[in-house]
């Protein structure tokens, strides 16, 4: 009886393991197989992406060297603008957000000072919250100082490029923050006495220790964040201004004109540069 209950058991269990791999298989499937069927189709010899005509490199070409699409007039020049947008308010953003993030990593792990729970939960609040809403929030923020300040100074000002990278930075802060701070935590509190044995001061055991240690946590951030920021879509909608377009908003604008595999190049294009920083961050973690 023991045995043919010992057998059952293991029948369960293979049973389960099948049961959570075909799980996996399907989650991974529904959220893998339409951006592949976005790539095949950004080869597509057809105008129209619910038609496939054969393969062709056109439209990669087509973003380097003219119109992209001849009924909607699409150039090079308001895709490469996009581009620019994008890189710039990415660079900028990351390397203010990481500085800031670095700071604020150390500040909650090192020390103990009144209010620090309350920062930390205002830290996570960003990657809590949904896009959508904290897009809003901002929009309404950037309206009422406007407001105020054109009130008191006549100083007219209008959304664009500087309010995306404020909003990039006030949401990326947070990512660099918990991912600095984990490689901060890992860090044995011997080193730092160490270097204070041996007569280094604050400044020196941080600028000769410390930063040389968690460097690869701090690299990583930054990957991260220029990642966030270059994919972002609902922020930047909210707080972007006439002028002021990223690479995902003018996808969004080439919708409306014509849903032709430009759009599929674009995006796959996007997809491959997030794709490198991701993995060079998770590269960098492991370290």
């Amino acid at each position: 009886m023991s045995d043919r209950k010992r057998k059952f058991d293991l029948f369960i269990r293979k049973i389960g393991r099948v049961g959570l791999w075909f799980n996996a298989f399907l989650g991974f499937a529904f959220l893998y197989i339409p951006i592949l069927i976005l790539v095949i189709y950004s080869f597509n010899s057809s105008r129209f992406n619910a038609v496939w005509r054969g393969f062709t490199l056109n439209w990669y070409r087509s973003l380097l060297t003219g119109v992209t699409d001849g009924r909607a007039q699409i150039t090079d020049i308001m895709i490469w603008d996009a581009v620019s947008n994008s890189l710039l308010v990415a660079a900028i953003s990351t390397v203010i957000a990481t500085f800031l993030g670095t700071m604020l990593a150390l500040a909650l792990e090192r020390f103990r000072f009144r209010g620090r729970t309350a920062l930390e939960g205002l830290v996570l609040l960003p990657i809590i919250i949904p896009d959508i809403a904290m897009g809003i929030s901002l929009l309404v923020f950037f309206s009422l100082v406007f407001q105020l300040l054109e009130n008191l100074t006549g100083i007219r000002l209008v959304l664009g490029l500087p309010t995306i990278i404020i909003s990039h930075i006030a949401f990326n802060i947070s990512f660099v923050v918990v991912t600095v701070r984990a490689k901060i935590a890992e860090l044995e509190p011997s080193v730092e006495e160490a270097a204070w044995d041996l007569g280094a001061n604050e400044w020196q055991t941080m600028r000769r220790v410390i930063l040389p240690l968690i460097a690869p946590g701090i690299l990583s951030a930054a990957l991260l964040a220029f990642t966030l920021s270059l994919d972002d879509f609902a922020i930047a909608f909210f707080t972007a201004g006439v002028g002021a377009t990223t690479l995902p908003l003018y996808v969004y604008g080439m919708i409306k004109f014509a849903v032709t595999p430009a759009i599929n190049a674009v995006s796959t294009l996007i997809l491959l540069a997030s794709l490198i920083l991701v993995v060079s961050s998770l590269a960098l973690q492991r370290r």
